[in-house]
């Protein structure tokens, strides 16, 4: 068994694995990153670490999360697929209506036989009373360029 922080994006659920997750806070406020696409929420601080976060409902709807008080910003610690070692950095994700959780059994969730495309970071979905809830996989929330304008220590010269 496996916990889950689920969290909706509009009427649809979606789940993240607790095991990525390092801390869940309130709605924080954020500094703009110039040059940044518009669903990246800017940059905060948390104990002494500057953190970026994306806002997850602009990026997969175009629409900036609301400031609702279920609003949470979910540090996650985010691995780029294929990056050596542990290289692990901290990624804040604003998220609507974060505000419960899930075990199951993470075999539960199946392929949802659809082609992501450009939002590869939808995973598999898994059907329960609250309809269908993709799992979103961390480690493919963030294109290439975006990695790069976000994590720029991270990539060799």
């Amino acid at each position: 068994m496996a916990l889950f922080l689920l969290f909706r994006i509009g009427p649809d659920y979606y789940a993240l694995d607790s095991a990525e997750v390092a801390e869940v806070l309130p709605l924080t406020a954020t500094k703009q990153i110039p040059g940044s696409p518009p669903w990246v929420s800017g940059l905060m601080t948390r104990r002494g670490q500057t953190v970026p976060v994306i806002d997850v409902t602009a990026l997969a709807t175009g629409v900036t999360a609301g400031a609702r008080t279920s609003t949470r910003t979910v540090l996650v610690h985010y691995r780029r697929p294929g990056a050596p070692g542990d290289a692990t950095h901290l990624l804040g994700l604003r998220l609507e209506y974060a505000t419960d959780t899930l075990r199951c059994d993470p075999a539960s969730f199946v392929d949802s036989g659809i082609d992501p495309g450009p939002a590869r970071y939808l995973g598999p979905v898994r059907q329960d009373a609250r309809g269908l809830v993709q799992w979103i996989r961390v480690a493919n929330l963030l294109p290439d360029a975006v990695h790069t304008l976000l994590f720029p220590e991270a990539n060799p010269a």
